[in-house]
This record gives C-alpha cells, sequence and structure tokens, in this order.
C-alpha cells in the first residue's frame, strides 16, 4: 500500500505553484513591439513616398499631353490649368473636358504649376513634389515637363 502512495504522489499532474508573466515582463514585451511597429511604418511609409513621386513623374507626362492637345483644338495652350476640365468662354473649338479635376492635383494633393506662356517651351508644367512648393530636393524636388 506504501508503494501506491508513493507512485500517485511523483505523478501528481497538478503543479503547487502556477507561474504567470510579470508586470515587467509584460511591458518589456510591449516596449519591444512598439520599437519594431515604428521600424515598419517608417519603411512602409517612405515607400508610400517613393511610388507617388513616380505617379507624380508619369502623371505630368499625361497632364503635359491633355494640354497639347487642347492647343491642338483651341490654336493654343490654355491660360490656366482649369480650362482643361471646364469649357472657357467664346470657346469654339473646345472640344473638352480634356481633363478631370483630379488630374489636375497631383498625388500629394496640390495643384501642378502651370505657365502661359512659358520659360522652355509654349507652356511650362511643374511637379513640385511633396512639398507643394518651387525647390526642395528628395521627394519635394521639382521637376518639369521640358526635362
Amino acid at each position: 500500500m506504501s508503494r501506491t502512495r508513493f507512485a500517485a504522489a511523483r505523478f501528481n499532474p497538478a503543479p503547487s505553484r502556477q507561474r504567470g508573466f510579470t508586470l515587467l515582463e509584460m511591458l518589456a514585451v510591449i516596449v519591444l513591439l512598439g520599437i519594431v511597429a515604428t521600424i515598419v511604418v517608417r519603411q512602409v511609409g517612405g515607400n508610400v513616398d517613393k511610388g507617388k513621386y513616380g505617379a507624380g513623374k508619369a502623371q505630368l507626362a499625361s497632364l503635359s499631353m491633355k494640354v497639347e492637345s487642347y492647343g491642338l483644338d483651341m490654336g493654343s495652350p490654355p491660360k490656366s490649368l482649369q480650362q482643361l476640365v471646364e469649357k472657357p468662354a467664346n470657346a469654339a473649338g473646345w472640344a473638352g473636358p480634356y481633363a478631370k479635376p483630379s488630374d489636375i492635383k497631383d498625388p500629394f494633393g496640390h495643384a501642378f504649376g502651370y505657365r502661359f506662356p512659358g520659360q522652355h517651351g509654349s507652356f511650362d508644367l511643374i511637379f513640385y513634389g511633396q512639398d507643394g512648393q518651387p525647390g526642395g530636393e528628395g521627394y519635394s524636388a521639382d521637376l518639369g515637363s521640358w526635362e
């Protein structure tokens, strides 16, 4: 009989003390997750800006062709980009709209720069980049339709 008592005590599955996570261990895990999340967000955010800048370059070329199409129909480029969207007064040859309102805004939500007459051609179309201001470097660098 003593042998069965010894065997029952030795193979008792119930632990005498349950151990969980301490508050310090949980805080350390939360801090590490925050650091990893910050790194991931910065990497993804940089790629989003890169993609928007590339889309702005492509949109600049597309909008330039729309201005040229307007110029072919009307005899000269528009005085403002708004004339691509809305028919100007007394415009007999206008066959538009040549662009949607969203086409005259860059991927960052800023208006494209436009000069008529242009300094580099009959018109100048300018993508100002991420900051929407003249000048800048990196994703804020300007790009003209003549480049």
